[in-house]
């Protein structure tokens, strides 16, 4: 054997797939971990959802090999969607690609337009794996910082006197993961501007637009936003289906052409009766995101009780997954997410990981039940500051 692959020294084990395993270790050992590092949605789907996967799984001619494209029942669905939450029309036979997740997306999207040295504007802090795919395509990711003071949106002045010959492609993120910045229209029309004046392909990343947040939104709503971006959906944490991998990729025909032509030489169609489930859930209406808000709502004040025992910093107003909390001055937040595991049996993620940008702060998932958040509660009325 001649060795692993050079790219394989650019990229580490994901976070979560190394440290969930020391999770699970100290679980097996007997310690009463409380995960609140993940944002894994643990409440079930709709049933609505579940009965048509069963329904679909039951017939005899559904286990074959599916479309790359994905039904014509759920491109169609997804654009009816896209028309009823966002004001946006697709053209679902050739502006939406159904997939395996929007993780997928991220490395189809790099592979269909990166080239060896091309640069990438990612978002620090950010999700890792955007720096992760640049690096395996062995492209560079070059950082852009988000930063508190303003609101978590780009430092535009900084952006303004980089050299952006070379960068090809621009990942953002509103919601944003990990720090709950909504974003705003005036912010989506800077980023298509800036998309246009620099000749760079914009690539928005929309999963949490749903989760605690009354004013859903795309970047492909802005006039003209189609021909500069594309944008990345997914089902996972809107309707509770994580582990069923469904994503979506909408945006301009000819872009989603060349991101078909990396999907159909990298894997299949999703099983069909994901795909009629996925198509279930699509359908569910604004009853459903109401419901799930109200228990998110309230889990979401139990972590703010918990933060302020910490004596963390939060922006209140924040919406998505996940609460970002900032530690006070002379603390490190890596010291804190060893405590509390370690001490604590609580685990959080340390705000490292999303970049350097995020070294002050620790993000809490919501994405753990009530009765487990008030026993962490009681755990940390013993808490004192180190």
């Amino acid at each position: 054997m001649k060795g692993f692959s050079d790219r394989l020294g650019e990229v580490k084990e994901y976070y979560f797939s190394k440290k969930l395993k020391e999770v699970q270790q100290l679980r097996e050992s007997g310690r009463p971990i409380i995960n609140m590092g993940i944002g894994s949605p643990d409440l079930p789907p709709d049933d609505s959802v579940i009965e048509a996967l069963k329904r679909t799984a039951s017939s005899p001619s559904a286990h074959g090999y599916q479309s790359y494209q994905g039904t014509n029942e759920l491109r169609n669905a997804i654009a009816a969607f896209y028309a009823r939450n966002y004001s946006v029309t697709l053209d679902p036979s050739s502006e939406v690609l159904p997939l395996m997740g929007s993780k997928e997306g991220i490395m189809h999207i790099s592979m269909a337009f990166l080239n060896e040295g091309d640069e990438v504007l990612v978002p620090n802090p950010g999700y890792p794996t955007y720096t992760s795919v640049t690096k395996l395509l062995n492209a560079k990711p070059i950082y852009y910082s988000l930063n508190e003071e303003d609101n978590w949106e780009p430092d535009w002045e900084a952006l303004s006197q980089a050299d952006l010959t070379k960068v090809k492609l621009m990942w953002v993120n509103y919601p944003h993961m990990p720090t709950g910045a909504i974003g705003s229209e005036a912010l989506f029309i800077k980023l298509v501007n800036f998309a246009k004046e620099n000749n760079i392909l914009l690539v928005h990343d929309n999963p949490y637009s749903f989760i605690l947040n009354e004013e859903p939104k795309s970047l492909l709503e802005i006039p003209g936003a189609k021909d500069h971006a594309l944008e990345l959906n997914s089902l996972s944490k809107t309707y509770n289906i994580p582990g069923w991998r469904v994503g979506m990729l909408a945006g301009r025909s000819d872009y989603l052409a060349a991101v078909l032509r990396v999907k159909s030489n990298m894997d299949s169609g999703m099983f069909l009766g994901i795909q009629e489930g996925a198509v279930a859930a699509l359908n569910l209406g604004n009853a459903w995101t109401q419901s799930m808000n109200k228990v998110y709502s309230r889990r979401k004040d139990l972590v703010l009780e918990m933060a302020k025992l910490l004596q963390l910093e939060v922006q209140k107003d924040a919406v998505g997954l996940f609460v970002w909390g900032k530690v006070s001055e002379g603390r490190t937040a890596t010291d804190l997410v060893d405590q509390l595991l370690y001490d604590f049996d609580i685990f959080i993620t340390p705000g490292l990981i999303f970049g350097s940008n995020g070294a002050s702060y620790v993000r809490f998932s919501l994405c753990v039940g009530e009765d487990k958040m008030e026993e962490a509660i009681t755990r940390l009325k013993n808490y004192k500051l180190p």
